[in-house]
């Protein structure tokens, strides 16, 4: 039974990393272990779950629907062994997907709490500024900025960040400070993640709603980056407060048009539905609404 299980383990390793080696190493497996045991399972299953080529491995249709089914079924005897334990003390492995930015910002300095209440537990990570598929990537609890569209998912919401546009005073004394919204169309813009938006930066003051099409020089796909960035002097940011609000209050950055609000963003931690959350995914969370109360 355990035999099975471990090899369970292991093909959602596989679908994880798309990888024999990968996988492999995160158990202390060799590759041709790792492909013969998978091999096994696909044979006792009468299915093909993967296609090979020489750089990475995928999951066949079959295979997708193997691991939908498999995932909340680990999850659910991890639930279990948790339980049985009565103990309280979470083990294994948490990961956890956000923003670089705000993991730099927030997360981490939050975190040494949390790992000293369970120091059973190992926690990855997972940083990108793009939006990551918990199933795909194997993520337990997902950290998100503004609205959610996942209908399946769990969502427990952090709190809200304001939304604002900075820049440094050495391009502000190249430049000029901009008085109103219309004048960004003549600034330097460097568009990162947060600042993306078909319609452009929209503002608002009073009963008055207004919005700019900027043009960006520098663009880039790391909010932290963009914050670099700005504090190069190389233009103008768009971002939420908490991506630059040491810098706010150092005077390294400026806050412009600050009459004029640009609204909030939500933030999120995201779980797979309730029947397949890890109960350390749901730890986490309780752990992060308290230290974020008030946002």
């Amino acid at each position: 039974m355990n035999d099975r299980i471990s090899t369970l383990q292991l093909f959602c390793r596989v679908a994880r990393t798309g990888s024999f080696t990968a996988a492999g190493k995160e158990i202390g497996l060799s590759q041709p272990s790792v492909s013969r045991l998978i091999s096994k399972l696909e044979a006792d299953l009468g299915a093909v779950l993967f296609v090979r080529n020489t750089h990475a491995v995928r999951l066949t249709d079959a295979g997708k629907d193997y691991l939908a089914n498999i995932d909340p079924i680990l999850s659910a005897l991890d639930e279990a062994n948790h339980l049985a334990r009565g103990n309280g003390k979470l083990q294994g492995r948490l990961r956890v997907g956000s923003a670089t930015s705000f993991v730099i910002r927030e997360i981490v300095p939050v975190l040494p709490g949390f790992l000293e209440q369970h120091p059973g537990l190992d926690v990855d990570l997972v940083l990108t500024d793009a939006r990551q598929d918990l199933i795909d990537q194997d993520i337990d609890v997902a950290l998100r900025f503004g609205p959610l569209r996942d209908s399946t998912l769990v969502a427990r919401k952090l709190g809200e960040t304001p939304r604002l546009i900075a820049a440094s005073p050495a391009y502000l004394a190249r430049a000029g400070t901009p008085k109103t919204p219309a004048d960004l169309a003549r600034h330097d813009v460097v568009m990162g993640p947060s600042g993306r938006s078909a319609e452009g930066w929209a503002f608002k003051k009073g009963g008055k709603e207004i919005s700019v099409r900027v043009q960006s020089q520098l663009a880039v796909t790391v909010n932290e980056v963009a914050t670099t960035a700005a504090l190069a002097g190389l233009g103008i940011i768009s971002t939420a407060i908490i991506g630059c609000k040491a810098e706010l209050e150092s005077g390294q950055l400026v806050q412009l048009l600050p009459d004029w609000k640009m609204g909030s963003i939500e933030m999120h931690a995201v779980l797979a539905g309730s029947g397949q959350a890890k109960p350390s995914a749901r730890a986490f969370t309780d752990y992060l609404v308290q230290q974020f109360r008030g946002l």
